[in-house]
């Protein structure tokens, strides 16, 4: 789980009259993840694409055009089909051409309808200002312009203009038509004075209503005919939709097949491929290929990656490959393997989380399985309801289900690892929705352990402080051993000094502060939570190392100060306040989050039943049998389902019921954007920072997985 798969570099070299067989084998297996050759060989040349390559590629492009045009997706497909060349030929230009036509006429009749709305735009104005739009045009010795204005300020303007002799203006509601004698410049002139704001007047004879009129009856023959065009290329859609995706699926293949010799190191007789594999599988691919073209290739395993105390050595030789015109004993490329994480399948949903940051390399150990058993646990911890653990459930399983997305799907199981915890911490904190009914039922109204946010419970808050604490310090040395083993090949004693001086610092210095040594200067509480009798949240008879202890944390810590300054210079000292301490404070959030949701969930509750306190505990009125006087002091609010008359309780009920309802979904919201949210930062700051790099490489092997044809 802490490493990936072991991976093999392996060298297939055979005659060129065999490469074709070779590749048809290796895509069919589906292993290999080749490497592209660089060049780098004195006599290897990069091999020339299989005839058919340009012409496969051409067809593959109409096809995903045709797809878009359509608006084809996978829920078009039928079942797997063959598909010979002739027959793709022949229905994929018969589709090309009705595709083309449907989708040429849909654009003549978009562009059409978009210039009626235009015209219409251009229209409203005037039929606003109700005047036939042949009034407006055509005079020889009067000029018209129609526009928006003050029509006060027009006038004057108009009056004071030197060349018009007279004018006239109409209008309404801001719509302006001028009409000045002569006809000369002299108009536009003084309109332009007037901050007047012109408008193209339509080269129309007809009123304006009967223009609109004629305009709306053009668009909907256009809209007619564009849903008529719309419903024959959804015909055509679910005709031709299957056939697109097989086709695309066919020349995809073929393209692959037929490129892949751009990968390979060629001379005039001989081919040279390389490229990676899972070491386990090396004998099914040498197999194969001995099957399929006999003596005429030589597979050779050239380099098997190794693991040695835990540290990926840069590869161990196990043979050399030779071609045919000459040989060569140097790889294609450099670098670490792709990376197969090789986790089991519950595991598996968290590398999505992984991802986010990036795909672990080769050489450093994979932080999967640790988010597994520490992501679910800080979030169900700090929401630890039955009721929000099972509705997370109950989303993650659609997500699963429901999506094709990998991502989506392995989010769908995160939540629901996520929501199990938070049940199963519901369950033990007795919490159904904030209500602690689901205690009396479970545990006879004794849980074992308790939020802490009422009064009566705080020693569990402080608890729940302290606990988050130790589980900083546990988590952060999980990952600076990670380091450790990670720069391993540095050799022991850097690796030591580089990783291990800070697991020395952050033990040491959270012994001296949970010891008793200046105990006065402690909170008491540190000292009692812990520890055992009534004060005890968690009786685990821990009430302070002896001083003996905090002493000698003092000084581990100071050893591993002294050997990080040694390895990375005084920029250590700095960085052992933020990290050996700071750091392990900020997982003092997850008790902060369980408080802030706990506190939600009560509020929300508080408000619809109400409640009263007894003895430092809130006890809701609604379920209570014995509530309090109306006049009671200790009543905090008596919810809107308490009223005192009819009206009340009607009106309250129907409130109460709307705030319940939203305001538990909005905890639920909140327990994701915050817990969840929390939860993340503290894998991947204080968690993955203290090891992870990531910039893995995928495996990719060469080949195509078949969904909508059939072998051939």
């Amino acid at each position: 789980m802490l490493r990936p798969e072991r991976m093999s570099r392996v060298s297939v070299t055979g005659s060129k009259r065999v490469m074709d067989e070779t590749i048809e084998t290796i895509h069919d297996l589906r292993l290999f993840d080749m490497t592209d050759y660089d060049g780098a060989w004195e006599g290897f040349q990069p091999g020339d694409p299989a005839e058919g390559a340009e012409d496969a590629s051409e067809k593959l492009v109409t096809v995903r055009s045709l797809e878009s045009i359509l608006d084809v997706d996978e829920d078009a497909a039928g079942p797997a089909r063959g598909l010979d060349d002739e027959e793709l030929e022949q229905e994929l230009e018969a589709a090309r051409q009705r595709a083309n036509e449907l989708d040429d006429r849909r654009d003549e009749l978009e562009d059409e309808r978009r210039s009626v709305e235009e015209q219409l735009d251009a229209v409203e104005p005037f039929v606003t200002l109700g005047i036939d739009l042949d009034l407006l045009q055509g005079y020889d010795t009067l000029q018209v312009a129609v526009g928006e204005g003050d029509e006060d300020a027009i006038r004057r303007a108009l009056v004071e203009a030197d060349g018009i002799e007279a004018f006239d203006v109409f209008g309404e509601d801001g719509v302006l038509a001028v009409f000045a004698y002569p006809s000369d410049a002299a108009l536009s002139d003084a309109l332009v004075s007037a901050s007047f704001t012109a408008i193209e007047i339509p080269d129309a004879d007809e009123d304006p209503v009967s223009y609109v009129a004629e305009l709306e009856s053009r668009k909907s023959q256009l809209d007619s005919k564009l849903e008529t065009v719309e419903h024959e290329l959804e015909e055509l859609k679910l005709e031709v939709g299957g056939f697109l995706l097989a086709a695309e699926e066919k020349l995809s293949i073929e393209v692959q097949k037929r490129e892949a010799p751009l990968s390979f190191a060629t001379t005039e007789n001989a081919f040279v491929a390389e490229g990676w594999i899972p070491t386990e599988r090396f004998v099914d691919l040498a197999e194969a290929l001995q099957e399929a073209v006999g003596d005429h290739i030589e597979i050779e395993e050239l380099e098997r990656s190794d693991y040695e105390d835990g540290h990926a050595h840069s590869s161990e030789p196990v043979g050399e490959a030779v071609a045919a015109d000459g040989g060569t004993d140097v790889a294609m490329s450099g670098g670490l393997p792709p990376v197969i994480q090789n986790n089991p399948g519950a595991v598996k949903p968290f590398e999505a989380l992984v991802e986010v940051i990036n795909r672990p390399k080769y050489s450093e150990l994979d932080p999967t399985v640790v988010l597994f058993l520490t992501f679910p646990v800080f979030f169900g911890f700090m929401i630890g309801d039955l009721g929000y653990g099972l509705l997370y459930m109950g989303l993650g399983y659609a997500l699963m289900t429901r999506f094709d997305s990998d991502i989506i799907r392995s989010l769908g199981g995160v939540g629901v690892l996520s929501g199990l915890f938070t049940a199963i911490f519901g369950i033990l904190y007795g919490e159904f929705f904030g209500l602690h009914q689901l205690g009396e039922i479970l545990w006879a109204g004794h849980p074992p352990i308790h939020k802490g946010l009422q009064p009566a419970y705080i020693k569990y808050a402080q608890a729940w402080l302290l606990l988050s604490v130790v589980a900083g310090v546990f988590h952060m040395t999980v990952g600076r051993v990670f380091d450790f083993v990670n720069n391993l090949h540095h050799g022991v004693g850097e690796a030591f000094v580089e990783s291990l001086s800070w697991v020395m610092m952050t033990i040491g210095t959270w012994l001296w502060v949970f010891s008793t040594v200046g105990k006065s200067a402690k909170p008491p509480f540190m000292f009692k939570v812990l520890s055992s009798g009534e004060a005890a949240a968690v009786p685990l008879g821990f009430a302070g190392f002896s001083p003996t202890v905090g002493w000698a944390g003092a000084g581990l810590a100071a050893l591993g100060l002294v050997l990080a300054i040694y390895a990375e210079g005084g920029i250590a000292l700095i960085e052992s306040i933020t990290e050996a301490f700071g750091h392990v404070i900020s997982y003092t959030r997850i008790a902060a989050v369980l408080l802030a949701k706990a506190g939600m969930a009560l509020a929300v509750n508080l408000l619809v039943f109400g409640a009263y306190s007894e003895e430092g505990e809130f006890h809701l009125i609604f379920f209570s049998d014995h509530p309090p006087a109306p006049d009671a002091p200790e009543v905090i609010f008596y919810g809107l389902l308490n009223g005192s008359s009819a009206p009340e309780l009607i009106l309250g009920g129907l409130a109460g019921l709307v705030i319940l309802v939203l305001g538990h979904l909005l905890v639920l919201v909140l327990g994701i954007t915050s817990a969840g949210l929390q939860a993340v930062r503290l894998e991947y700051v204080e968690f993955f920072g203290k090891f992870y790099e990531g910039g893995g490489r995928k495996y990719t092997p060469f080949g195509y997985e078949r969904q909508y044809t059939a072998e051939e």
